[in-house]
Formats: C-alpha cells, structure tokens, sequence
C-alpha cells in the first residue's frame, strides 16, 4: 500500500510527463503550421517566420525556440503553447515590405488541439494533423485581413467626418 507521500510523488512524475508530451506536441504543431502557411497562402517560404508573440519583434531574425512561450520558463507547466506567426507582405508601390504577426495559442485537449489565432473562434485540430491544417490557416488568414477591414472601415465611416475634435485658433498659434 502506497504512503501519501509516494501518492504525491506519483501525481508530480504524472504531471511532469503530461507537461512534457504536451509541451512537445504544441511546438511540434506550431512548427507545422509555420512552415505549411507558405504553400498555402502562396508565398516564398522566407516571407513567413516564427516569431514571439508579443512585444518588439524583427521578423528577418530566427527566434528559434524563443518564439513560444515556454522559453526562458524555469519550470515545464501544463499549460497552452503561445506563439507568433509573422507574414511579410511586399509593397506594391514600393521596394518596403509590410510585417503582419498573430498570436496563436495551442493546447491539446483530449484528442485533439485546440488553437486560438487571436480574435478568431477556436479550432479544433486532431492530434494527427498532418495534412488537416488548412482551418488553422483559414483563421490566421482572416485575422490578417481583419485588422485591414476594420482599419478601412473606420477611415471610411462617415460618422468620422465631423467628429470631435481640436484645433488651433489663429491667435492661440501665433501667441507662442
């Protein structure tokens, strides 16, 4: 009959084996859908890279592992895998190019990951996906698209026309 204490050792060598075969599945998912966008959006493979998910990015540079989320964590947790997925856009006027990330977070729930491209409802992917990511790629693409469409619909709303606003007078600009 096992002690309490071997109950409790138990318990953490099962959720260290969980944490890890989750860890290892999520960033082997993330991989896939990083390099499996290129073909399916249509671009040259350069065009789109892992990168962090939040905060100063450059998205020539390989971050490698430290574009997820557990990099840099003490500790393995039990927990969702967070990533970035940058796509560099070539302007059409110009030699410049446009750099559009989303955050995509994984987790594996039973048989299958559950992922969440930023604003977009969740997709739920089988844990056997090769060849099944093409609804995890519709979503990154429509979260792209939608920072666009809400930009421009913003810009062309009439009710901004004549909104609220301040200016100058004259006098007040010449008193300085």
């Amino acid at each position: 009959m096992a002690t309490r204490y071997e109950e409790l050792k138990q318990a953490i060598s099962d959720y260290g084996e969980a944490a890890m075969e989750n860890l290892v599945r999520c960033k082997g998912f993330g991989k896939a859908v990083v390099s499996g966008f290129p073909a399916w959006l249509g671009c040259p493979p350069e065009q789109v890279t892992t990168v962090p998910p939040g905060g100063q990015f450059d998205p020539r540079r390989d971050y490698g592992e430290a574009a997820f989320s557990y990099h840099n964590q003490p500790v393995i947790r039990l927990e969702p895998i967070i990533f970035g997925i940058c796509v560099a856009v070539q302007n059409v006027e110009d030699s410049g190019a446009l750099w559009l990330r989303t955050a995509i977070r994984v987790e594996v729930t039973g048989d299958t990951f559950d992922v969440f491209v930023a604003n977009q409802p969740v997709v739920h992917i089988a844990l056997d996906y090769e060849g099944k990511l093409d609804p995890v790629y519709e979503a990154i693409h429509k979260e792209l698209m939608q920072v666009f469409k809400t930009q421009l619909a913003e810009f062309n709303d009439s009710r901004y026309e004549r909104g609220i606003g301040f200016f100058v007078a004259p006098e007040e600009a010449t008193a300085k």
